[in-house]
C-alpha cells in the first residue's frame, strides 16, 4: 500500500473535519514535490552554469595565453624591426662612406688626369719645338736643364725624405739598393772576430790499396756566421771578512767597488743593454719585459726598467751638460725640432704633444732637449749666452729668437727652398726646372769644396756662387707678380725671396753649411723610435730620452761604437769626479785599450 492509500485510509476513519485537512496536506505535499522538482531543475541549471563558468575560465585562460604569445610575437617583431633599422642605418653609413671615398678618388683621378694632360701638352710642345718644321729648336741650356730635371728626380727618389714629415722607409730603400746591385760585393770578416775552428777528420785514413796511413796534403775550409744567444747571469760578489784572535784585532774586508745603483740588481752589462735596445734598437719596455721573461726566464717589470733608466740618465746628465757647454762656446749651431707624442695625466683620453729640439755642430756633437711647447721659450732659454750663427728653416720662432738676442744671427736652409720648387714641378715645369738647375750648380760647388779647408772653401764660394745667387734673385723677382700667391710655384718663389738673405748667408764663412740636412739626419733615429714605441710615457721622462739620444747620436756622428762608449763610461762614472767629466765627452773619449796604454 502506498502512502496515499494509507493517508486516505486513516483520514477516512477520522471524523469529517479531518478530511479537509488531509486534502490541504496533500496539496502541500504536491506543492512540495513541485518545489523539489523546481529545486532539482535549479540545481541542474546551477551545475550547468558552473560548467559553463569553468569552460569560460578555460577559454579565458586560453585567450590570455594567446594574448601573451601575441605580445611575445609583437616584441620579437619589434626587436627584428630594430635590428633591421640598425642594419639599414649601418648600410646608409657605409653608403655615405663609399660615396665620400668615391668623391675623393674622383677628385684624385681628376687631378692626376689634369697633371697627365699638362704633361702630355708639354711633351707635345717639346716635340713640336724639336721636330716641327716651323718650330724653333731648344737651346743647349734648355736641353741641359731637362736632363738635370730627370737626374734630380732620380736622386730625389733615392734620397730619404726629411724625418719631420715622418717618411722613413729604410727597409724598402735597402731592398731597392740590393736589387740595383748586380754583383754584390763580399765584405771581409773583421780580424778581431772570435773564431771557432772545427776539424772533421775522415773515419779511415789508411790507403785502401796498400793499407798504409795517408799523409795530409791540404784542406778545404768553409766559413759561416754563428750566433750565440745572449744570456743573463747572476753575479755574486763575495767579500770575506778576516780578523785575528788577539784582543786588539780589527775586522778586515775588501771595499765594495763603486756601482751605478747601490742596493740594486742592475749590472753594468744589463744597463748598457737596456740603453741600446730601448734607444738604439727602439724596443718598448713592454717588449723588453716580454723578452726577458720568454728568452731568459727572468721577470723584470717594465716599471723597474723605467726606474733604472731614470737613474742611468741622471748619471749621464753631467756629460750632456758639458757637451752643451762645449757646443755653446762655438759660434755656429744648426737647429731643428720634431714632434713626439706624450702620455700626460692632465690630458685625459688622448696623448699630448711634445717636441724634441735638436742643437748640433755639423759632423760633431748633437744635443736634444724635450719641451712641451714649440714656442720660442725653449730656444731662448737654451741659447742664453750663445754668440754666433744659427742655421734653421723659416719657422717664425727662430726669427723671434734672433730679434730678442742681438748677438745671434740666422742663416737659412737651401734644401727647404728646393723642396718647394720640386712641388712646383707639377704645375710650372719650365720655371721650376730653371731654378732647380741653378741650385744644382750651387750644390756642385759644395761638392767640389767638401775636401777643402774652411778658408779655401770660403774663397771658392766667393768666386763661383754669387753670380748664381744674383741670377736666382732676379728671376724670382720677375716671376713674383705673374704668379698666384697660393699656387705651388708662387709659394716656392715667395719662400725663396723672403728667405733670400738667410739662404745666401752661408757664403759669409767657410764653416757654414749650405743647408740643414745634417741636423735632419740626426732627427731620423728619433723618428724610427717614434714609430716603434709611439709615445713618451710621461712629460718628466722627456729629459731622459733627450740625454740618452744626445750621447748615442754624438757617438755615431764621431764614428764611436755606442756599446763600447757606454760600457766604459758607465763603468767609470761612479768613481769619476765632476772635474774629470771632460774626459768622458764623446769628443775626448778614448777606448779603454788606449787609456791603459
Amino acid at each position: 500500500m502506498n502512502l496515499r492509500d494509507e493517508i486516505r485510509r486513516r483520514f477516512s476513519e477520522q471524523p469529517p473535519g479531518t478530511v479537509e485537512a488531509a486534502g490541504n496536506l496533500e496539496a502541500a505535499l504536491e506543492e512540495a514535490r513541485r518545489a523539489k522538482a523546481q529545486l532539482a531543475e535549479v540545481q541542474a541549471e546551477l551545475a550547468e552554469a558552473q560548467r559553463v563558468k569553468f569552460r569560460m575560465l578555460e577559454e579565458q585562460a586560453e585567450v590570455q595565453a594567446e594574448l601573451a604569445e601575441a605580445q611575445r610575437v609583437k616584441f620579437r617583431m619589434l626587436e627584428e624591426q630594430a635590428e633591421v633599422q640598425a642594419e639599414l642605418a649601418e648600410a646608409q653609413r657605409v653608403k655615405f662612406r663609399m660615396l665620400e671615398e668615391q668623391g675623393r678618388l674622383q677628385t684624385q683621378l681628376e687631378a692626376v688626369q689634369a697633371q697627365l694632360a699638362e704633361a702630355k701638352a708639354y711633351i707635345a710642345e717639346l716635340k713640336r719645338q724639336l721636330f716641327g718644321s716651323q718650330g724653333e729648336p731648344l737651346s743647349s741650356e734648355q736641353e741641359a736643364q731637362l736632363k738635370q730635371l730627370a737626374d734630380d728626380a732620380q736622386e730625389q727618389a733615392k734620397s730619404p725624405a726629411p724625418a719631420s714629415l715622418e717618411v722613413l722607409a729604410e727597409e724598402e730603400q735597402a731592398k731597392k739598393e740590393r736589387r740595383k746591385s748586380k754583383r754584390p760585393s763580399r765584405h771581409p770578416l773583421p780580424a778581431t772576430m772570435e773564431t771557432e775552428t772545427v776539424t772533421l777528420e775522415p773515419e779511415n785514413k789508411h790507403c785502401p790499396r796498400c793499407g798504409l796511413e795517408q799523409h795530409r796534403i791540404g784542406e778545404e775550409v768553409s766559413e759561416e756566421f754563428e750566433y750565440i744567444p745572449a744570456k743573463l747571469i747572476r753575479r755574486r760578489t763575495v767579500r770575506p771578512k778576516y780578523a785575528c784572535r788577539c784582543e786588539e784585532s780589527t775586522v778586515v774586508i775588501a771595499p765594495m767597488p763603486p756601482r751605478l745603483l747601490p742596493q740594486s740588481k742592475l749590472g753594468l752589462g744589463l744597463a748598457v743593454q737596456l740603453l741600446l735596445t730601448r734607444f738604439d734598437d727602439h724596443l718598448s719596455f713592454y717588449r723588453l719585459e716580454h723578452i726577458f721573461r720568454e728568452r731568459h726566464g727572468v721577470e723584470i717589470p717594465r716599471q723597474q726598467m723605467v726606474q733604472w733608466i731614470k737613474h742611468i740618465a741622471g748619471w749621464l746628465k753631467p756629460i750632456y751638460e758639458a757637451m752643451w757647454q762645449e757646443m755653446k762656446a762655438g759660434n755656429y749651431l744648426q737647429i731643428d725640432e720634431t714632434p713626439v707624442k706624450v702620455l700626460d695625466r692632465d690630458v685625459s683620453g688622448k696623448t699630448a704633444r711634445g717636441y724634441l729640439w735638436f742643437y748640433a755642430v755639423p759632423r760633431e756633437d748633437v744635443i736634444l732637449e724635450f719641451c712641451s711647447s714649440r714656442g720660442q721659450d725653449a730656444p731662448n732659454k737654451r741659447l742664453q749666452g750663445f754668440q754666433g750663427t744659427i742655421q734653421t728653416d723659416a719657422y717664425e720662432v727662430y726669427e723671434a729668437v734672433v730679434k730678442k738676442n742681438p748677438k745671434i744671427e740666422r742663416i737659412g736652409c737651401l734644401a727647404h727652398a728646393r723642396r718647394y720648387l720640386y712641388k712646383a714641378l707639377q704645375e710650372s715645369l719650365g720655371e721650376a726646372v730653371w731654378f732647380i738647375g741653378k741650385i744644382r750648380e750651387l750644390y756642385r760647388i759644395e761638392s767640389a769644396a767638401r775636401a777643402l779647408d774652411h778658408t779655401e772653401r770660403h774663397a771658392l764660394r766667393q768666386v763661383q756662387a754669387p753670380p748664381l745667387w744674383a741670377a736666382l734673385q732676379t728671376r724670382a723677382e720677375e716671376l713674383r707678380p705673374k704668379l698666384l700667391p697660393q699656387s705651388t710655384m708662387g709659394k716656392a718663389v715667395n719662400y725663396f725671396l723672403n728667405e733670400y738673405k738667410a739662404l745666401e748667408g752661408y757664403l759669409r764663412d767657410g764653416h757654414f753649411e749650405i743647408d740643414n740636412n745634417l741636423i735632419e739626419n740626426a732627427i731620423r733615429p728619433t723618428a724610427v723610435g717614434r714609430r716603434r714605441w709611439l709615445f713618451i710615457g710621461h712629460p718628466q721622462a722627456g729629459w731622459r730620452s733627450a740625454v740618452i739620444y744626445s750621447l748615442l747620436l754624438s757617438c755615431r756622428r764621431r764614428g764611436i761604437n755606442p756599446q763600447s762608449y757606454l760600457s766604459d763610461v758607465l763603468n767609470r762614472l761612479p768613481s769619476t769626479k765632476i772635474t774629470q767629466i771632460q774626459e768622458l765627452l764623446p769628443a775626448q773619449w778614448k777606448p779603454p785599450s788606449a787609456n791603459t796604454s
